[in-house]
């Protein structure tokens, strides 16, 4: 099965940014990729919740989405959207962070919507509230697909075991792990992770990521880490996008899922504990 990462340096300006992603995901076509992964907010990377009211859409008539359901269809391959960042009908006006997995006929076959918000204080010049823009979700969800099946996470969902245990044991083979990392924690924590939860499913995770500093137009700068990553379901690392927009396209043999759980079979272990008193 042939695979393809895309790498984006998005700004904040959506309609900017979509002929950039649709080249890069017909680049990734014509080397024959059947699945192509974007980023974690590919139509807008934003700092400023004013900027996002301005230029970010409800679902519906999102012009990201539009155009990318139709390019899907066109080349015939199945696309999975990292995230898009869309309006709500929220009362508190929060906004959505959501991943489509659209099929080669242009369908949206899957809607994940990230479940754990990034709310941390990295240093005392780098702190992120995300869940004061963009409401969680609440749905664990599992694309099953003619080609594989396909469990979908959105970056900070990256440090909670427990939800890609629960996709590996209902069945994922990918795990698709779409991100904007902070270069902080990225050079910390990005690649050991992603392993870590490769390891720990025995699934393939393909990793699309933002890189570099975003043009941002209002609010605060934005740079993220990069090093889109394809880890094995023995924990090794495949290809690694390093710091530059681009694509990776790779070959990957589900058969390794298979392999890999034989040998350490965990995903059957689980016992009951009790908690401490």
């Amino acid at each position: 099965m042939r695979v393809a990462l895309v790498q984006l340096n998005s700004g904040d300006m959506p309609l900017e940014n979509l002929p950039v992603t649709e080249e890069f995901i017909r680049q990734a076509a014509e080397d024959g990729a059947q699945l192509v992964l974007t980023p974690e907010v590919t139509n807008c990377v934003s700092t400023s919740r004013e900027h996002q009211q301005k230029v970010l859409h409800h679902e519906k008539d999102d012009p990201t989405l539009d155009r990318l359901r139709k390019v899907a269809a066109e080349l015939d391959i199945w696309l999975l959207i990292g995230s898009l960042a869309l309006k709500t009908d929220d009362p508190d006006g929060r906004f959505a962070n959501r991943s489509f997995l659209i099929a080669p006929d242009g369908k949206i076959f899957a809607r994940y919507d990230k479940i754990h918000m990034f709310d941390v204080e990295i240093s005392a010049s780098e702190t992120w509230r995300e869940s004061d823009a963009f409401r969680p979700g609440d749905r664990l969800v599992l694309a099953r697909t003619p080609l594989a099946a396909i469990g979908m996470t959105i970056c900070y969902d990256l440090r909670f075991p427990q939800l890609h245990r629960a996709l590996a044991k209902e069945g994922a083979q990918i795990i698709a792990q779409p991100a904007a990392f902070s270069p902080v924690t990225g050079a910390a924590h990005w690649h050991v992770l992603l392993q870590a939860r490769a390891i720990e499913t025995g699934c393939f995770i393909l990793a699309p990521a933002q890189c570099g500093d975003h043009a941002i137009t209002e609010g605060r700068p934005r740079q993220t880490y990069g090093h889109s990553l394809a880890v094995a379901p023995w924990g090794e690392i495949i290809a690694d996008g390093g710091i530059k927009p681009g694509v990776i396209v790779l070959d990957i043999d589900l058969d390794e899922v298979a392999r890999a759980r034989s040998r350490v079979p965990s995903l059957t272990h689980d016992r009951p504990f009790e908690r401490p008193s």
